[in-house]
């Protein structure tokens, strides 16, 4: 693909995230390229081309089950012509502005991801210090963080991400810069939110990055019911266990396990859904059945306001929450359809977690445990010896 682009007399660099991966000595999940071609003129050379996106357009090459990303260089929106750039409210709405590679350098957010290699060449790019920055383990920003931050919140979400993910520290201007302008995250849309959440919790770094979005007062942002029931009830085992899940989840992805964002929202939600339901059992009267669906129905709809979570995930999570009462009441004639239920292991995981955090769980989590470990005439002897409710 970079052969084709420069035969047809374009520039094109690998660039960003697996260049700075490499100099780390880390394995690249995936490679971007920044080229001169225009979009267009992306898709005329390469059949498998898919031109996407609105704000900033951008081509996506297919290669069997890999995607390549390339987008052209960027200049300065300041010179946009109509079509081409536009802000609302000092953010970056459309961002088509095309220029040459030192322009696009300078339209980069931080200088470890501002690093372009000509595979030709088997030469590094380097116009803003990023290859000290890496060897000094320090995360600087591409210019003022206050313009940079305004230009896209999303960036002080990265910051935090970055900072975890390679065990760089944080400039202090930028630490000032998320001080300053963390309030418009809440500008930016549901789903955005999402895959950026997505990434501080799926490459096993998320507790260290949930620290630092409390340090730096921006769970607020993304989890707002989980944010304010942790500041309002201290001394609850909330925090234990959402921090259990999070040491739970990076332990997972280090082993190679997988993990699903249900689990996670399960877990964060878990003490606000409790609260939500005492409440509509002491104020509005309804039964813990009724509460439990009502209230679920309300924190998740909340949630979804803040973080798009898709439908697929948000059955999910209320699944685990369904069986969470009948993995705690142990009745003979339900056991076996709990245990066949599809979410019963992240379920039953989830116990543990509640039980680790200081709910006394512990009978509960001992009994399914060992129901798991044996055969089924001895299953059919546990549940014999369950003294019905």
């Amino acid at each position: 693909m970079l052969r084709r682009l420069q035969k047809s007399d374009f520039e094109a660099y690998l660039v960003g995230g697996g260049v700075r991966d490499l100099l780390l000595g880390k394995s690249p999940k995936d490679f971007d390229i920044a080229t001169n071609a225009r979009p267009n003129q992306i898709r005329k050379l390469f059949k498998n081309c898919r031109l996407i996106g609105k704000r900033f357009r951008l081509a996506h090459l297919y290669f069997k089950d890999e995607l390549i990303e390339t987008a052209t260089f960027r200049a300065d929106h300041s010179n946009a012509q109509e079509h081409e750039g536009k802000q609302r409210n000092g953010m970056l709405v459309r961002d088509n502005v095309y220029g040459d590679l030192e322009e696009d350098v300078w339209r980069r957010d931080f200088t470890v991801n501002a690093l372009y290699y000509d595979v030709f060449a088997n030469m590094i790019v380097d116009y803003c210090n990023g290859v000290t920055d890496i060897e000094n383990k320090c995360l600087n920003c591409i210019g003022d963080p206050n313009i940079r931050f305004q230009e896209d919140p999303v960036r002080i979400l990265r910051a935090v991400r970055l900072s975890n993910k390679l065990d760089l520290k944080i400039a202090e201007n930028i630490k000032q810069g998320i001080v300053e302008h963390k309030n418009l995250l809440n500008n930016i849309a549901a789903a955005r939110l999402f895959e950026e959440m997505q990434k501080l919790t799926k490459e096993g770094y998320a507790h260290s990055a949930f620290q630092q979005l409390r340090h730096y007062d921006l769970l607020m942002y993304l989890c707002p019911s989980l944010n304010s029931y942790i500041e309002e009830h201290p001394d609850s085992n909330c925090q234990k266990l959402v921090e259990g899940a999070l040491i739970n989840t990076d332990s997972r992805i280090k082993i190679g396990k997988s993990i699903t964002p249900a689990f996670l929202y399960a877990v964060f939600l878990w003490y606000p859904l409790q609260a939500k339901i005492q409440h509509y059992i002491e104020k509005d009267q309804l039964s813990p059945a009724m509460a439990s669906q009502e209230a679920a129905g309300d924190v998740i709809r909340e949630q979804v306001n803040h973080t798009a979570i898709p439908k697929r995930f948000t059955r999910r999570i209320r699944d685990m929450w369904h069986l969470q009462y009948p993995l705690t009441r142990l009745n003979p004639k339900r056991i076996y359809r709990t245990f066949q239920h599809p979410a019963f292991r992240a379920s039953y995981d989830f116990l543990l977690l509640r039980n680790e955090a200081g709910e006394d769980l512990q009978e509960y989590a001992d009994w399914w445990t060992q129901f798991q470990k044996v055969k089924p005439k001895a299953q059919k002897s546990m549940i014999a010896e369950i003294q019905k409710p």
